[in-house]
């Protein structure tokens, strides 16, 4: 009897009723969250974060502005018209609007794909149109179309336009540089949990630049089912502006075995962290970036990435492959060859354990971290850091 019973509560139809029950149980702490004045961010923030995200799509059209901070008289304003003539960004936007097929859903009827592609290309000239201190990189486009997808143009416009000034500001600037250097908490993000992959990839001299595209499109564009993206951008949305760069850590650290196992050469690294799997635990993954957020949060780890900055300099032209299309493993290989080899090797260190914070306490932190979104996500990890460890950014005017 016994057996039968413990049978009965593993089955698969009670996972399915107890996560039926959460559900319900998360939708009525949104409403409540939403019906409350003023609104309870902090709530929202934590169920965006917990697991599951925000459950639907109408949800997530009350709660993403809330979690952006958008006044709510701006939500109700019709976007005005955009002028395409002589705009400086049309032709570029264009064509990588018309290479984004795969990121409308298999299946939607041409007509109506072909309609929301002149809706995106609408929101990102008129958020460029209203900004002129932004500028347009190959990628943006990626992130444009997760809002239109999921909220439609006129609250899609408002909220692109926030997050471009906050959270995407780096990302915008006339130079890479702020893009390098957050990519340069990568590599110490992973030093910290686990010292033999960080050496192994040091060792073979794959640089980051393969998670280049995971951080500027919030992995829009490696991401082939479109709930997991939207999944990550109720996350992200929730959090600290540079949780994208732990999330693409802790890829990395959940695919230990793959790169401990491929060959320690520049180019085999690169592909093979550059194909970025597509059954990954999401829950799981997003649940260990927050507790490296908690446990190494960006103003403890600005040292060793300004550090990584000079390191990171003599392998800046991985950059460039965003521009000019070369192929990655070919540009690595070059840069093997012209660089001689050091015959010294390092020495593997122990793999750290990471202390797991509790759920609760992770997530209220998660939220209040969140709030604080008011500058670019470069500007963040540093601000609470001596001025000597902010290099190369024009922080403190």
């Amino acid at each position: 009897m016994s057996t039968a019973r413990i049978d009965r509560a593993s089955s698969p139809m009670n996972g399915r009723q107890d996560w039926e029950t959460r559900r319900k149980r998360k939708i009525a702490d949104i409403t409540q969250a939403l019906d409350v004045d003023p609104v309870d961010v902090a709530t929202l923030r934590r169920m965006a974060i917990s697991e599951g995200g925000l459950l639907t799509d109408e949800i997530r059209c009350q709660v993403w502005p809330r979690l952006l901070n958008i006044p709510p008289h701006l939500l109700d304003q019709e976007p005005e018209k955009v002028e395409r003539d002589n705009n400086k960004d049309y032709n570029q936007v264009l064509l990588d609007v018309q290479r984004s097929l795969r990121r409308f859903p298999p299946g939607m009827p041409d007509e109506q794909r072909e309609g929301l592609q002149e809706e995106l290309i609408d929101i990102i000239l008129r958020v460029l149109q209203r900004n002129p201190q932004l500028h347009y990189y190959q990628g943006y486009h990626d992130i444009v179309v997760t809002f239109l997808l999921v909220v439609g143009e006129r609250l899609a416009t408002v909220l692109v336009e926030k997050l471009s000034t906050h959270h995407l500001r780096d990302f915008m600037d006339p130079t890479m540089d702020n893009t390098k250097h957050i990519l340069n908490y990568l590599m110490p993000i992973i030093e910290r949990v686990n010292p033999e992959v960080h050496d192994f990839m040091q060792q073979a001299e794959v640089g980051t630049v393969f998670a280049l595209s995971w951080l500027i499109t919030w992995f829009g564009h490696v991401l082939s089912d479109f709930r997991h993206v939207v999944r990550l951008y109720d996350f992200f949305l929730a959090c600290h502006p540079l949780m994208p760069i732990y999330f693409a850590a802790v890829i990395v650290l959940h695919r230990e075995e793959e790169v401990l196992d491929c060959e320690c050469d520049m180019a085999m690294v690169h592909h093979l962290l550059s194909q970025i799997p597509q059954d990954l635990p999401y829950e799981t993954l997003i649940s260990r970036a927050g507790d490296l957020f908690v446990q190494f949060p960006p103003s403890e780890l600005a040292r060793e990435a300004a550090a990584h900055e000079s390191m990171a300099a003599s392998t800046f032209k991985d950059f460039e492959l965003a521009s000019t299309q070369q192929r990655p493993d070919i540009v690595l290989r070059r840069r093997r060859r012209q660089k001689q080899a050091s015959p010294e090797s390092s020495t593997l260190s122990p793999v750290m354990t990471v202390a797991q914070p509790s759920t609760a306490r992770r997530f209220v932190r998660l939220a209040v971290m969140g709030l604080t979104v008011a500058l670019g996500a470069a500007a963040l990890a540093v601000v609470n850091t001596a001025l000597e460890w902010a290099p190369k950014l024009d922080l403190f005017p």
